[in-house]
Order: C-alpha cells, then sequence, then structure tokens
C-alpha cells in the first residue's frame, strides 16, 4: 500500500483520493447506507454477516451495493498493517444533480474509513452502565426501517440531550412511545429464561450483534421475543443489555430512575459477541 494512502486512512471506490463531489447523494440527501465493524489482526469480524447485511440495506434503497471482491480488496489495503482498529463503509446511491430523481446511469460511490479503536470506560463492563431516556421520539417509516442509511438527524439530535460522561447511551421510543433502540446501540431485556427484543418494523437500525444474540440465545438456555415493548414493561425486566458491533454487550444499571443490580449476562453475550 502507498504511503498517501496510509496517511489519509481511508479510499474512496478503491483509491486514495482528497475528497468526494460536492454533489455526492450521499452529502445530499443522506441518500446512502453504512457498516462500521472491527477489524482484528487484519480480519474484519463477521464479514458474511456485516456484507449481506449492507447488501439488503442496499437493495431496499435501490442503491447498487460494490461487490464482495471490491470490499475486501479495500479492507486488505487499509488494514495491512495487522493492527486492531474500526472499519467503516459507506456506500451512496453516486453523484447526480441538483433535485431527487437521479439517472438510472448513477454510479455508487464507496468509501472505506479506518480509525482506532474506541476507548470505553472498564467500568461499563465491571459494573454496568447508566442510560438517558432521551425525549426525542423516533419517527415511523416502515420504508427505512431496520435499515442503516446516512440520514441519522434523530440521532445526533437524541445525543445532544446530555453532557454527563457518566451515560453511556440513550434510550429512543417511537411516536407511539415504543421503545425501540438506543442512539448507538440495540436493547435486549431478559424477563426470567425469556429475551425480548423491540420490533423494528416501523423504524431502527437492526444491528449485527442483535442479530447474533438472537442467534445465540439457545446457548444460553433463553428463548427469543421480538415484539413490540413499553417502557412500562422494559422497567420491571430482570436484566436490560445494550449491544453493538464496538463494544459487544453492556448491563443497564440505571434508567429512568431505577437501578439494577450488576448480573452476568452481559458478560456471557459480550464472550460471544467479540470471540
Amino acid at each position: 500500500m502507498n504511503l498517501e494512502a496510509k496517511n489519509n486512512q481511508y479510499l474512496i471506490n478503491g483509491m486514495p483520493s482528497s475528497g468526494i463531489s460536492i454533489n455526492d447523494r450521499g452529502l445530499s440527501y443522506g441518500d446512502g447506507v453504512f457498516r462500521t465493524f472491527l477489524v482484528k489482526n487484519g480480519v474484519a469480524q463477521h464479514w458474511t454477516l456485516q456484507y449481506q447485511k449492507l447488501s439488503q440495506d442496499c437493495q431496499a434503497l435501490g442503491i447498487t451495493c460494490p461487490s464482495n471482491k471490491d470490499l475486501l480488496k479495500d479492507l486488505q489495503i487499509m488494514f495491512d498493517d495487522g493492527a486492531d482498529a474500526v472499519a467503516k463503509i459507506i456506500v451512496t446511491r453516486g453523484e447526480g444533480s441538483r433535485g431527487y430523481a437521479f439517472s438510472d446511469k448513477i454510479q455508487t460511490n464507496r468509501i472505506v474509513i479506518k480509525s482506532a479503536m474506541p476507548v470505553y470506560p472498564s467500568i461499563n463492563q465491571t459494573q454496568g452502565v447508566k442510560l438517558h431516556l432521551c425525549e426525542l421520539k423516533l419517527s415511523q417509516q416502515k420504508k427505512l426501517a431496520g435499515i442503516k442509511h446516512l440520514n441519522r438527524l434523530e440521532n445526533v439530535l437524541a445525543r445532544m440531550e446530555w453532557s454527563d460522561a457518566n451515560i453511556a447511551d440513550g434510550l429512543l421510543m417511537d411516536s407511539n412511545d415504543n421503545v425501540i433502540e438506543c442512539t448507538m446501540s440495540n436493547i435486549i431485556a431478559r424477563f426470567g429464561n425469556e429475551l425480548i427484543t423491540p420490533s423494528l418494523d416501523q423504524c431502527g437500525v437492526a444491528g449485527i450483534a442483535r442479530a447474533r444474540i438472537i442467534e445465540n440465545a439457545t446457548r444460553f438456555n433463553l428463548a427469543v421475543k421480538i415484539e413490540a415493548l413499553k417502557l412500562d414493561k422494559l422497567m420491571q425486566a430482570h436484566e436490560i443489555i445494550i449491544c453493538n458491533s464496538l463494544f459487544g454487550a453492556w448491563q443497564v444499571v440505571e434508567l429512568n430512575g431505577k437501578q439494577w443490580p450488576k448480573q452476568g449476562l452481559d458478560a456471557q453475550l459480550r464472550e460471544m459477541l467479540l470471540n
């Protein structure tokens, strides 16, 4: 890999570049999707699932997904030093003229970004985390439900609601007061031997960590339900877990004035997710 690409820490369409067109629809309209995941020893973690979800999200928006081969080549170039880091893949519909309509000949743009591993407080694992109950309510749009699209203004506004470093994330509900997710993670509640995670058929992002917990729940002798979840019911859970592909799983020990004792499910799930 050449020095210029290493210094840039990103590739655009497989090449080091000084930037992307101001007419790119990802910039103009948030017209695109993205994935964020760990790369360990130069290997993209759970790549098959990440690429599958990227492809599904592109298909849902009618965007041509970059090939698996091209993205793997980009990742190999960017992460050839073998260091642990974070990869972010952005796929935009491409460059277009002013206006919402676009040509059927539009060319997809792909961006691969390399970032340093995040450093989270160790107490998030050992003592659990505190959540902020967000005032912002997620809007419902079935055609965008579950998709990790580039328009994340709701998350940005929700994250502006708190500045306390002791708060790990914010809990988001929709306009019907259903619990949906957190600003950067999915949420799962344990009631006895059953896990409940909110339905994301109207809004929210369906994360890979959430999908893997659902798939592997039987390993922990737990059943799973995906259904509408109100805040009152969530507050009665025996354990509440938040999860994403970077930190794995953390237990919530404080939310909306209630506290829970630290237990052990998050550690078991984290070991599964990060290995």
